[in-house]
């Protein structure tokens, strides 16, 4: 079972950059987007229906924003759109499918980076997101939650820490709210498979050359409930699939 996660930065976009054979090539047996830019407007997801995905999507309600979309191979046996949260479900941020045995949760996580209100948004999201999946465990089954964080973890995850002790997705809080939520019984499938390996970065900006000089940060996750822990056969990056300014993360139980 391999479970794949992208931040494709616009899914028109990244179609139009060839994703589709890639997602042939790769084959996932679970793909989970974020930051599909829908908004209301259909997307043409013909392409993978074509390659045999059962497709589920939940876009922001404003146009050219945020939202995620899964596609699986399997026909899940249930699909929640959504949180129960009107101010984080008109923005696209949670989709979860139920399989046997396992559940995947795709999340787009707020920035924060637009300003100081955002910012306190994201750390609200935070709490709640720690709340949410704390209670969705008692019915659920064990939970492989993916996506983009917009938060590292620790010092390894991004070139330059130092630097950035106090920006969005490294702030002190937002390290302790990741050390405290893989406490609750989560494995960080990256580095559970590599150790402290450094220099593995899941998203580059546009400026300065950033990607080419691997100036980066390790935004995007695949966190496994412990249950699942030692069905994990695989778990990395591909950083050289280059659709967005995110690279695809993944895990293979």
């Amino acid at each position: 079972m391999k479970i794949i996660t992208y931040n494709v930065n616009g899914l028109r976009s990244a179609l139009s950059k060839g994703l589709l054979s890639w997602v042939e090539n790769a084959a996932p047996d679970v793909l989970c987007l974020q930051e599909i830019k829908a908004g209301r407007e259909a997307l043409d997801i013909s392409g993978f229906e074509a390659l045999g995905y059962h497709a589920c999507l939940h876009p922001a309600e404003k146009p050219g924003y945020s939202g995620v979309a899964t596609f699986s191979k399997q026909k899940p046996n249930n699909i929640v759109i959504g949180c129960g949260t009107d101010c984080y479900d008109s923005e696209g941020r949670v989709l979860r499918l139920d399989f046997d045995g396992f559940s995947v949760i795709n999340t787009y996580m707020p920035s924060g980076t637009s300003g100081p209100e955002r910012q306190a948004f994201k750390v609200e999201w935070l709490h709640f997101f720690r709340k949410y999946v704390h209670e969705l465990r008692a019915t659920v089954p064990p939970l492989v939650i993916v996506g983009d964080f917009n938060c590292c973890q620790r010092d390894i995850d991004l070139h330059n820490p130092k630097a950035n002790q106090n920006s969005p997705g490294f702030t002190p809080e937002e390290r302790a709210w990741f050390a405290d939520f893989l406490a609750d019984g989560f494995t960080d499938s990256f580095r559970h498979h590599h150790g402290d390996a450094v220099g593995h970065y899941s998203w580059w900006t546009y400026r300065a050359g950033a990607r080419a000089r691997n100036v980066g940060w390790r935004l995007d996750h695949v966190l496994v409930d412990e249950q699942l822990q030692p069905r994990i056969q695989n778990a990395g990056l591909l950083p050289d699939v280059v659709h967005s300014d995110h690279c695809p993360a993944f895990v293979e139980l």
